[in-house]
């Protein structure tokens, strides 16, 4: 690590090549930043060429293996260039961020401050994001019953951890059940979680049958990651409604 660097950031990305180059370069200029890892997860475009010539550090998949596989790919490679030094903070930034990336840094903060183990991005810019509704209340809901922690935005990708957070959470949960399953197993071990305000903003999702397949598939993941994690809930809902 360089003496002026204390965070990497990982980047899931597939068929990301038009707004790669601009996340990577606004995540480069992040204060504290030194390494920046795209994962360029079975991109039948030009996404890893575009990175690396944006400045980041790519390693790819031969086939596309889903968010939370990116994730702990990336992570694994900070961990190999952290060998024998402090280990990073690990921040996660989606792909289509474009420079909205540079918004980040309030994200870092609370992690770098020993305030909190995990931060959540909750995005002051809203752009509609056409029926994501049932999924976010499945995830929030579950994560409510879990924990008793209601985010306000609890599939929101932006995320610091202390790499020890990471390590408490691994195994990830599959897919893009990520989220909800990183924020309900940090608490139950006594990870602090943090929600954080950024001025960020994702491309809109559109309507059409792609969009709702991804929907489809958010959807099926969030709910098996809320399924195999029902005795927490359970647990949870007997400390609140203990039986008399």
């Amino acid at each position: 690590m360089s003496s002026s660097g204390d965070t990497a950031v990982i980047i899931p990305a597939a068929n990301e090549a038009d707004r790669i180059a601009a996340t990577v370069k606004a995540a480069a200029a992040l204060p504290g930043v030194d390494l920046v890892v795209v994962v360029d997860d079975g991109s039948r475009d030009q996404t890893g060429r575009v990175a690396r010539a944006a400045g980041a550090r790519v390693v790819r998949h031969s086939r596309n293996r889903g968010k939370a596989a990116a994730m702990e790919t990336g992570a694994e490679a900070v961990r190999l260039l952290d060998e024998n030094a402090t280990p990073r903070h690990l921040l996660f930034l989606d792909a289509d961020l474009g420079e909205t990336a540079h918004a980040a840094a309030p994200l870092i903060e609370p992690v770098r401050a020993a305030k909190a183990d995990m931060t959540i991005a909750v995005f002051t810019t809203r752009v509609k994001l056409g029926g994501h509704g049932l999924v976010v209340r499945l995830s929030k809901e579950g994560i409510r019953r879990a924990t008793g922690f209601e985010p306000a935005q609890p599939l929101n990708g932006q995320r610091c951890l202390t790499r020890a957070a990471f390590e408490a959470a691994r195994p990830l949960a599959r897919g893009f059940g990520v989220e909800t399953a990183l924020t309900i197993d940090l608490l139950h071990k006594g990870y602090r979680i943090v929600e954080v305000e950024v001025d960020m903003a994702h491309r809109a999702t559109g309507t059409d049958w792609r969009a709702q397949l991804h929907r489809a598939i958010q959807l099926r993941d969030v709910a098996l990651a809320l399924a195999t994690r029902e005795p927490l809930i359970a647990q949870n809902l007997n400390k609140i409604r203990p039986n008399h």
